[in-house]
């Protein structure tokens, strides 16, 4: 099923990802009540890390915008596998965003402005959230960034 939240999606030049497999012992996504909680959705592309390294050294802080876009992308699929249609999505609350930091780098936020601007591109109003931005030494087979986010569904 897709709506109009897919339409937009599609006019952006994205597709949704098929819902990213578990590397432990978690679900993608969780309902409670009305609000859907995504795991921490890593930049996967059809299977793999486009990126691997430290924010700062080894990957630049716009490739890593970019990763937090794909994270945010995936985190849609984890919700929709939950909601069903993502024109359920009543809200984004809250995004947060894990970044693989170099010890001299600073710019977490900006770097999380990659997810926070594509589930306003594709949400409008819907996804204006509130954030964290967290500087970390390293994260699960050494992606750059790490990103969760919590929606609040219509109420059927």
């Amino acid at each position: 099923m897709s709506g109009a939240v897919e339409a937009k999606l599609a006019e952006l030049g994205l597709t949704l990802p098929e819902v990213v497999p578990p590397l432990a012992a978690y679900q993608p996504a969780v309902q409670s009540g009305v609000y859907v909680y995504t795991s921490g959705q890593l930049p996967m592309v059809a299977g793999e890390l486009p990126v691997t390294g430290k924010v700062g050294a080894e990957v630049t802080a716009e490739e890593a915008k970019e990763l937090a876009a794909t994270c945010a992308l995936n985190a849609l699929a984890a919700v929709k596998s939950i909601a069903g249609d993502l024109d359920r999505v009543k809200r984004v609350v809250k995004v947060v965003g894990f970044v693989a930091s170099a010890t001299d780098f600073t710019g977490q936020p900006g770097v999380i402005n990659g997810a926070s601007e594509l589930l306003g591109a594709v949400l409008g109003e819907k996804g204006v959230h509130a954030r964290s931005a967290v500087g970390v030494a390293v994260l699960p087979l050494d992606a750059p960034v790490e990103v969760e986010v919590q929606v609040e569904l219509v109420q059927d």
